[in-house]
């Protein structure tokens, strides 16, 4: 694809905005991007993105006033996340954790580590990994009613189960 700018360089930055249900789709060269300087910088931001998917704003009840939610760590606010994108401290991950969960898994379509893992992984974490993979699997499975392969994974899951009870007996 060829810069929407320049019209000479190949394209290696594509943005796509959709505004009032029409898609704009724009092609840029590292050169031309470059020399849209700040203002492409600041176009996008993951800070943006995620403090417009958490809804802070949903609004209350008539007369009914919400106590703000506080990390009780660094005194952080989720309105402030709201704003920023940006948690205060690890603990505010605790702290806020019925609203970051859905917002979570809208972001990541998980609420656990579903990406790669590292080739020295201990035992214990690739084997949970795995359980919760399975597990997920199973659920996809029985929602698209293919129950043979559902019972399948489901005594995989049970043998996975039972090596785990019994290491955490002999332990």
């Amino acid at each position: 694809m060829v810069c929407n700018i320049c019209g000479v360089n190949e394209a290696s930055i594509h943005l796509t905005e959709i505004i009032n249900n029409q898609m704009i789709e724009i092609h840029l060269c590292e050169t031309c991007a470059q020399e849209k300087g700040t203002d492409f910088k600041t176009h996008f931001s993951f800070d943006d993105l995620l403090a417009s998917l958490a809804d802070t704003a949903k609004p209350a009840k008539m007369g009914e006033k919400k106590p703000a939610l506080r990390c009780s760590e660094c005194g952080a606010t989720y309105e402030e996340f709201g704003k920023t994108g940006r948690l205060g401290c690890p603990a505010c991950y605790d702290a806020f954790s019925k609203m970051l969960l859905p917002l979570i898994k809208r972001v990541q379509r998980a609420t656990f580590h579903v990406g790669k893992k590292p080739s020295k992984i201990p035992r214990a974490a690739k084997t949970t990994h795995d359980l919760r993979i399975l597990q997920d699997r199973l659920r996809k499975s029985i929602q698209m009613e293919a129950f043979e392969e559902a019972a399948k994974l489901r005594d995989e899951i049970r043998q996975i189960e039972d090596r785990l009870r019994r290491g955490k007996k002999t332990k």
